[in-house]
């Protein structure tokens, strides 16, 4: 389940913008963290995602910040966010905002997976037909 994906301004985020970024020369920074919530602190939890995210997304610096619900696991828990740089993450990173992201952490049943991608490119619906081309060409 993906919680939102519009800013506050009314501008979508999108895959392209993370495209076009990438295509020059920029690599982005993926930021996730995947954590499973006790259910009684499941609605506490959601509640400082959003708060979060939503402060996240009016940020020039954020290209994206999106919650993920695991369809097979309810109190499971995807945070992703998506930085234009490496200085923009660390300056997110010190923030009070990020603050309350650590404090849902504690929350957790197990340890969060932490993760932060470097991504120097990417790609959509073309890798696809690519793949799929030179498939037909081989039958």
């Amino acid at each position: 389940m993906r919680i939102s994906s519009r800013r506050r301004d009314g501008q979508i985020n999108s895959s392209l913008s993370l495209r076009t970024t990438a295509e020059k020369g920029k690599p982005l920074i993926l930021a996730t963290v995947r954590m499973t919530i006790p259910p009684q602190k499941r609605d506490e939890a959601l509640r400082i995602l959003k708060s979060t995210a939503e402060q996240c997304r009016v940020l020039s610096s954020c290209l994206h910040c999106h919650i993920y619900q695991d369809v097979q696991e309810n109190n499971a828990f995807l945070f992703e966010e998506c930085w234009k740089t490496q200085e923009d993450l660390d300056q997110h990173l010190r923030s009070n905002e990020y603050y309350h992201v650590l404090l849902v952490m504690e929350m957790a049943d197990e340890q969060p997976e932490i993760r932060f991608d470097i991504i120097a490119s990417s790609s959509g619906i073309e890798t696809i037909e690519k793949a799929r081309s030179s498939t037909l060409k081989i039958l």
